[in-house]
C-alpha cells in the first residue's frame, strides 16, 4: 500500500492511498501550482495584526474541507447508498473550492472587481490549468461536473449541502482551524459527534442531523457567532482591512493617472489594479507576497496618502476605532459626518484618512418561503424519516437569528483627537 500523509493541526492525520484513482487525483491535484498557490495567500487576510498565530492559509483550510468532506461521506456511507463517481467530484470540489481566492481575499476582491467564485470555476475550466490537465487525465467530464456543483446547477442533493449549506465543510472547519490558530477560544465545537448525528432525507436530497445532534448543531451556531464576534469583525481587523482596501484604491487612482511607477505594466498586480484581464499562469503568480512587495515598495512612494497607509500597514500603525454601535444608524452617520469634517478642518484629507465601517452578521439564517433561499438551510430528522427546519426546534437559534452589527469610525491616530471630540459633542 502506497500511503501519503500530510500532518494537520485541525485534522491530525489526512491520508491519501495512492494506489486508488481517486485519491491519487486528489494527491495530483494538491501538487498542482494553482492549489500550491494558496499557501500563499492567507486565510484570515489582516487577523494576524490582531492574533498573531492567524498565519495559516487557505491552502491548510482547503485540505480540511476535503478531508471534512470525506468524513461526512464516510459516516453517510454507513447508512445510506452514495454513488462513488458523485462522490468523487464533491471531494474535488470541497478541496479545490477556494482556488479563486485573490491577495487578501475579499479586500482585493472588492476593489479588483474579480470574484472568487468565478475564478475558482475559470481555474478548474480552462484548458491551460494543470488543475483541469489533471482532471481530464481521470475523466474528460469531470471539469464540468465539478464546475456543476460548485453552482449548484440541476437537482439539488446532499452533496450540495455538503459543498455549500449553513452546515458545510467549509465552515465545520473554518471554525475550529480558525479558533485554533488565533488562540481565541471562542469557536470550538464538537465536530466528532456532529458527524456522527448526520444522515439525509429518504430522497437523497438533503443532508440532516438526527435529534441526537441537535446539542452538537446549536454549539456549532454559538461557536460561529463567537468568532464573528471576537475575530472576524475584531476591531483592528476590520482596521486594517480597511487600510489595505484604501492602499489599494489609492494605488489603482495614481495607476490610472500614470502616476505609480511600481509595479511593472505586465506584472499581474499591475493588470488586476488596472482591470485587465489575466491568464491562469498570471493569477498563478498574484497572491499575498506580491501585493505585499508593493506595499513595501509605496512607503517611498512620492504620493504621501499611499506611502502613509502602506507604513501602517508593515509597521502596524493602525487606525483607532471609535465604537459607534450603541447609537442609531442616524445618529452613527451624524457622527461620521461631524468626524469627516473636523478631520477635515484639522488639514486631514477625509477620503483615506478615516472610514465607517458596518460589519455584520446573522450566525443563522431562517428559511423564509418568500425569499427563496430553500436549500442552505439547517434540517433535523426524526425517527419515523421527518424533516423538521432547525429553527423551529432549537430555542437557540431564535436568540442568534437576531444580526451581528458593529457601526464603528476607524481613523488616522493623527487625526483621531479631533475626530473623536467632534463624535462626543
Amino acid at each position: 500500500m502506497s500511503e501519503k500523509i500530510i500532518r494537520d493541526p485541525v485534522h491530525d492525520v489526512i491520508a491519501f492511498r495512492t494506489e486508488r484513482p481517486r485519491d491519487r487525483l486528489l494527491f495530483n491535484l494538491v501538487n498542482a501550482v494553482e492549489f500550491q498557490r494558496l499557501r500563499r495567500i492567507r486565510q484570515l487576510g489582516m487577523a494576524s495584526l490582531a492574533y498573531p498565530g492567524a498565519d495559516h492559509s487557505r491552502y491548510n483550510h482547503s485540505l480540511g474541507v476535503m478531508e471534512t468532506a470525506r468524513q461526512m461521506l464516510d459516516h453517510l456511507r454507513r447508512f445510506h447508498t452514495i454513488d462513488e463517481n458523485e462522490e468523487t467530484v464533491c471531494l474535488i470540489a470541497a478541496l479545490l473550492h477556494d482556488l479563486g481566492h485573490g491577495p487578501f481575499s475579499h479586500v482585493f476582491e472588492r476593489v479588483s472587481g474579480a470574484h472568487h467564485e468565478d475564478l475558482t470555476r475559470r481555474v478548474v475550466a480552462d484548458p491551460e490549468s494543470e488543475v483541469h490537465r489533471r482532471l481530464v487525465e481521470f475523466d474528460r467530464a469531470l471539469p464540468d461536473k465539478v464546475v456543476a456543483l460548485m453552482e449548484c446547477r440541476g437537482q439539488r442533493t446532499f452533496f450540495s449541502d455538503v459543498l455549500c449549506s449553513q452546515l458545510d465543510a467549509d465552515r465545520l472547519d473554518y471554525l475550529l482551524r480558525d479558533n485554533l490558530m488565533t488562540g481565541s477560544g471562542y469557536g470550538g465545537y464538537d465536530l466528532r459527534w456532529l458527524l456522527v448525528s448526520l444522515t439525509m432525507d429518504d430522497a437523497g436530497s438533503r443532508l440532516a442531523v438526527t435529534w441526537k445532534g441537535v446539542s452538537a448543531v446549536e454549539a456549532y451556531l454559538q461557536s460561529r457567532y463567537h468568532m464573528y464576534r471576537n475575530v472576524y469583525l475584531h476591531k483592528v481587523v476590520r482596521a486594517a482591512e480597511g487600510m489595505v482596501k484604501l492602499a489599494l484604491q489609492r494605488g489603482k487612482r495614481l495607476l490610472i493617472q500614470g502616476r505609480l511607477p511600481w509595479p511593472p505594466p505586465e506584472t499581474p498586480v499591475h493588470k488586476a489594479l488596472s482591470g485587465r484581464r489575466i491568464s491562469v499562469a498570471e493569477f498563478t503568480d498574484l497572491d499575498d507576497i506580491s501585493v505585499m512587495a508593493c506595499f513595501k515598495q509605496w512607503t517611498a512612494a512620492a504620493d504621501p496618502v499611499l506611502s502613509s497607509l502602506c507604513r501602517g500597514l508593515l509597521f502596524r500603525r493602525l487606525y483607532k476605532t471609535i465604537d459607534l454601535s450603541q447609537r442609531s444608524d442616524s445618529e452613527a452617520r451624524a457622527a461620521f459626518a461631524a468626524a469627516q469634517s473636523a478631520v477635515e478642518d484639522a488639514g486631514g484629507e477625509p477620503a483615506y484618512d478615516l472610514f465607517y465601517d458596518e460589519p455584520s452578521d446573522t450566525p443563522y439564517e431562517v428559511y423564509r418561503p418568500e425569499e427563496g433561499k430553500q436549500g442552505t438551510e439547517i434540517m433535523v430528522r426524526d425517527a419515523a424519516g421527518g424533516l423538521t427546519e432547525f429553527a423551529k426546534i432549537s430555542p437557540v437559534v431564535r436568540a442568534l437569528n437576531q444580526e451581528l452589527m458593529f457601526k464603528r469610525i476607524h481613523v488616522s491616530e493623527q487625526w483621531a483627537d479631533p475626530a473623536r471630540r467632534a463624535v462626543t459633542r
